[in-house]
């Protein structure tokens, strides 16, 4: 996946729900061409194979389990999000946090059947801990969770955990970094990408906006396109 990279999270809004998610899947991808910008949408499970389906951007699910096939009722298979589409997987989203071992199990199982993997993590300790796994992700988003959905953003309110985290994953492994929580505009990413990030992870910003395109526009901007 080319970087500097976009990547939006649909979260479970209403705007990043089915028929709209799909809408706004479609924009993102047409506002990426145009733009020649790299741009990839988290969403709901259900949405990916109506997402993955419409749209050649890349289709990451918000979460999968460490599972086999078998009798695992309510619970997501790495299988399933692959046949429906998904490239790829987020883990350990604040809204959705897991230990280090759940974390160890579920990325080796999304490896295993070709997913890419994106962990999450609150804080530089985190992150040098899920640096040091066994099996890598392929990149660790820092993510502050009192900054997330909020109005000042993580480049703005606290630039040294950025590049305390880019710093302190470097040290241990070559993971390339992304950087979220309240990212707005392009001076945002501008700020993240020259703390050492590749790339921003948004979800209200782009998905609650009155005004998407102009929201995703002034976002990519940030990346000098």
């Amino acid at each position: 996946m080319r970087t500097p990279i976009l990547f939006i999270n649909f979260k479970t809004y209403e705007a990043g729900t089915g028929s709209k998610a799909l809408e706004l899947a479609l924009l993102a991808e047409k506002i990426a061409k145009t733009k020649k910008a790299s741009i990839a949408l988290v969403v709901q499970a259900t949405d990916i194979r109506l997402i993955a389906g419409r749209v050649s951007l890349p289709v990451f699910a918000q979460h999968v389990d460490p599972i086999e096939f078998g009798s695992n009722t309510g619970r997501i298979l790495p299988e399933a999000v692959v046949e429906a589409g998904a490239v790829g997987t987020v883990l350990n989203h604040a809204e959705n946090k897991r230990d280090d071992e759940f974390l160890k199990k579920a990325i080796a199982r999304a490896k295993s059947v070709g997913l890419k993997v994106m962990v999450c993590a609150e804080d530089v300790n985190r992150a040098k801990r899920i640096a040091s796994f066994e099996v890598k992700p392929d990149f660790i988003a820092v993510e502050p969770p009192e900054l997330i959905g909020g109005t000042v953003s993580v480049s703005t309110a606290r630039p040294e955990l950025i590049s305390d985290a880019v710093r302190e994953i470097h040290s241990i492994a070559d993971i390339p970094v992304i950087t979220g929580a309240g990212i707005k505009n392009s001076a945002d990413v501008m700020r993240a990408i020259e703390l050492g990030t590749v790339g921003v992870f948004v979800a209200s910003g782009i998905v609650k906006s009155a005004d998407k395109e102009k929201a995703i526009l002034g976002l990519i901007a940030g990346f000098g396109v």
